[in-house]
């Protein structure tokens, strides 16, 4: 399987920052992630670029992911969901369930009293600030491509290790990385050499999409003269 390049939102960094999003088949649970990015980008990457993994697809391969259905919310989840925006994570009961499990029952009463205080001195996002990678690391199952549309994915883990491992297989660099439509983008994990502030900074656009596309892998490829600024320099 040959992964299919398109150029879709222009990075920053102008002209000289290409973000190539790559097509991939579905990534199914168990399988060997790192085989699969280096199949998918043979012929498209080079020394120097960054190769870009959806934290998703990590965790799908990982097998952490749960079947909504079997999730039962407590009165507390089912109450704060109704309260919480449309596009967030938490206005699924069911995976704000697994929050409050992960937490406890308390600490997300007390970060909901907390966030609520906040909106009334225009101050938001208390709640995500307070409960951290609890709710980070979760992805809600709405609009999740079959057979996952039911499905609620845990963050993944050892995400340096897995950027590592794909690192190795591929000769470039590689970042395990969540990002969204919102402007938001992070890198949860990065093999030795990159310089993790300005990928995030050059997937602010969502490259990946948050659709269908089926676009796990953004290549980040540097076509200016001299050293690229997605990796660190040499002390």
């Amino acid at each position: 399987m040959t992964g299919r390049p398109s150029l879709r939102r222009r990075p920053p960094f102008g002209a000289s920052l290409v973000a190539v999003p790559v097509r991939t088949r579905l990534v199914q649970r168990g399988e060997d992630l790192a085989a699969v990015v280096a199949d998918a980008i043979a012929g498209i990457v080079a020394p120097g670029d960054v190769v870009c993994v959806s934290e998703t697809a990590v965790a799908i391969a990982q097998g952490r992911l749960i079947a909504a259905a079997t999730i039962r919310p407590s009165r507390l989840a089912c109450v704060l969901s109704r309260h919480a925006g449309v596009m967030a994570t938490v206005s699924q009961p069911e995976s704000l369930q697994l929050v409050i499990d992960a937490v406890g029952p308390w600490r997300v009463f007390f970060a909901a009293l907390a966030n609520a205080g906040g909106r009334l001195v225009r101050q938001r996002g208390l709640f995500y600030r307070m409960l951290g990678e609890a709710i980070a690391t979760i992805d809600g199952y709405t609009g999740t491509l079959p057979p996952f549309e039911a499905t609620i994915v845990l963050g993944p883990e050892n995400p340096a290790g897995v950027a590592g491992e794909i690192a190795s297989r591929t000769g470039a660099h590689a970042a395990v990385v969540d990002v969204n439509d919102l402007g938001i983008a992070k890198v949860l994990g990065g093999s030795p050499g990159i310089a993790a502030a300005a990928v995030e900074d050059a997937l602010r656009g969502n490259p990946h999409g948050n659709g269908d596309e089926q676009t796990p892998i953004v290549v980040l490829k540097w076509r200016a003269a001299g050293a690229s600024p997605l990796l660190e320099r040499a002390a």
